[in-house]
């Protein structure tokens, strides 16, 4: 159905052009899904625009030939190209609330495609709409037709947006990045409808992700990508059974195992490297190894200690009722009646889809929201009893690193502001000199380079704004660290370089962690003990051996058995 021959595309900036995709060529069959994979970068969202024709042609450069049942795309007009796109060709692109309208209606932003493709009346466009909604598998398809983007979660706007891609029944689907950074489960969720869609509409799929764990669920055959190139082509049980280049194994490897107990995870430069001999995936992964014995002395001597933190009933509400008079019914108990224990060193672990109170939990302790009720002990200090100043003063030693570490940023701050600031609030050294001589030590920590310093968050990737975030977490050398979320959308392979760094901190520093997930298999490999949450409430605590092999909640083993590979 699809042919590229030696696509290339460049992009064009004064007189200066980059090569972001470099002579890839693959076909495509019908009812056939191709997995494209790789790091951020590699060429694997452009490829697929480039096959669309939806990259700015003023400031692009295309070679090569991409053949559509035998008709070349890249001559068509765009009139012409228009009428391919939706029609035979539909694309998802990779962040729904960025590519749905905020100020329209979900129902509004799919009749109108609806109309405009396959000229239908206003009445016959709204129950193709919700006829598509139903198929996809969304909850009070009618309500959804009426809500706005921000009023759904992420699970619900990536089906709004697949409902979208199927309006005129395309041939080919591509789909960029459809889960990343959603839940486990609603991940799974979306490839199984995906599957069960192409099978019924006997589609062809091109799915792009840099998670080969998800590729190996969708994929028949896969292609991946490194710096524009395709360096490995293969059937998917192929890959997975024997990865030639050095850099698929590297992904393959960098992922968390649950089965294995690592100290640290492999990344992509274990394997890359002229001076390096080649390596098996299982030969790296012993070489991290974390010994039984010494995983049962770490145990011992973090709960013999009297415990750092202490949560006792906690509650978190908030009101959703309106009017002046908001009736007791009317309530979200986004934290309710938890109690928990952190000891000093300790990485507590906790796991739960979008919705359950995690984040929010965190946010509590911390008191940036305030709890309804119960106790917050750190330290032998009652956080809950505190005034504004003395809070203040006690968070230099709490510190928290943000789910989305671009907006926890301030864009018109460089780096190097951004990590002077919390030194000069709380009186840390005494001038700036020496504070930035502490924030430049700060950067080489954590692998950022000095030249970062003057830089601002935009020019930096996802991996290394991740980075520049858990810098600034440790300026004020704080004994305790919240991670929210702080992995969950970065590539795997930057995943685990953060993942390593985050425990080499703790063993360097001697922090103690709450780390926030909703990939069970992250949380399993960087926890001591983990608690699982949902709707509220703590279902389950334990070592995560015992959760993970013999978990009592229903709810947990759907967790589990959501692990992507």
């Amino acid at each position: 159905m699809l042919e590229v021959e030696n696509l290339s595309v460049s992009f064009r900036s004064g007189k200066n052009s980059f090569k972001a995709v470099k002579e890839i060529s693959f076909t495509l069959k019908k009812g056939e899904t191709i997995g494209i994979v790789g790091e951020s970068g590699s060429g694997k969202s452009v490829a697929s625009l480039a096959i669309m024709r939806l990259l700015n042609a003023e400031q692009t450069v295309l070679d090569g030939h991409v053949l559509l049942n035998g008709r070349c795309l890249c001559s068509l007009s765009e009139d012409e190209m228009q009428q391919v796109r939706g029609n035979q060709v539909a694309m998802i692109f990779q962040e729904p609330m960025t590519s749905l309208n905020p100020v329209l209606t979900c129902g509004f932003q799919l009749t109108e495609a609806i109309r405009l493709h396959l000229g239908l009346n206003k009445t016959e466009a709204k129950q193709k709409t919700i006829d598509l909604f139903k198929e996809v598998q969304l909850p009070r398809p009618e309500a959804i037709f009426d809500s706005y983007p921000h009023q759904i979660s992420g699970g619900q706007k990536q089906r709004v947006m697949i409902a979208m891609a199927l309006a005129c029944n395309p041939e080919i689907l591509i789909a960029d990045e459809p889960t990343t950074a959603l839940d486990v489960t609603v991940q799974k969720t979306i490839i199984d409808l995906l599957n069960k869609l192409k099978a019924e509409r006997q589609m062809s799929l091109i799915f792009i992700s840099h998670d080969l764990g998800v590729i190996k669920q969708i994929a028949d055959r896969v292609l991946v990508m490194y710096k524009g190139e395709v360096i490995e082509e293969a059937t998917v049980n192929q890959l997975f059974a024997n990865p030639q280049h050095p850099y698929t194994k590297g992904l393959l490897a960098c992922r968390p195992v649950p089965d294995q107990h690592l100290k640290k995870l492999p990344v992509v430069a274990d394997f890359l490297g002229e001076n390096k001999p080649t390596v098996t995936i299982e030969e790296i992964r012993e070489r991290y190894h974390y010994p039984a014995d010494e995983i049962s002395a770490r145990k011992k001597k973090l709960y013999n200690q009297q415990p750092l933190l202490k949560a006792e009933a906690l509650s978190t509400w908030f009101p959703t009722g309106s009017g002046f008079f908001k009736r007791k019914s009317d309530i979200v108990k986004a934290v309710n009646n938890v109690s928990f224990e952190v000891y000093p060193g300790e990485t507590l672990g906790l796991v739960g889809e979008s919705g359950c109170g995690k984040t929010t939990l965190g946010r509590s302790i911390l008191r940036l929201i305030e709890p309804t009720s119960g106790k917050i002990t750190f330290d032998d200090t009652d956080l809950r009893g505190l005034k504004k100043d003395d809070l203040r003063q006690i968070r230099k030693e709490i510190q928290i690193i943000f789910q989305d570490p671009y907006s926890s940023l301030n864009p018109k701050l460089t780096v190097g502001q951004s990590l002077m600031e919390p030194l000069q609030v709380h009186g840390f050294y005494d001038n700036d000199t020496v504070r930035k001589r502490k924030v430049l030590e700060l950067l080489e920590r954590v692998n950022l380079l000095p030249a970062h310093f003057n830089r601002y968050p935009h020019e930096f990737s996802g991996g290394q704004r991740q980075r520049i975030v858990i810098a600034r977490a440790l300026a004020l050398q704080p004994k305790f660290i919240i991670c929210d979320e702080s992995v969950s959308a970065l590539d795997v392979s930057v995943q685990a370089q953060v993942l390593n760094l985050i425990r080499e901190l703790q063993e360097e520093l001697k922090l103690t962690y709450i780390f926030i997930s909703h990939d069970l298999a992250v949380i399993k490999h960087i926890s001591d003990r983990m608690m699982v949450m949902n709707k509220g409430e703590i279902v389950e605590m334990g070592y995560p051996d015992d959760i993970y092999y013999r978990p009592k909640e229903d709810y947990t083993k759907k967790l589990i058995a959501s692990i992507p590979g």
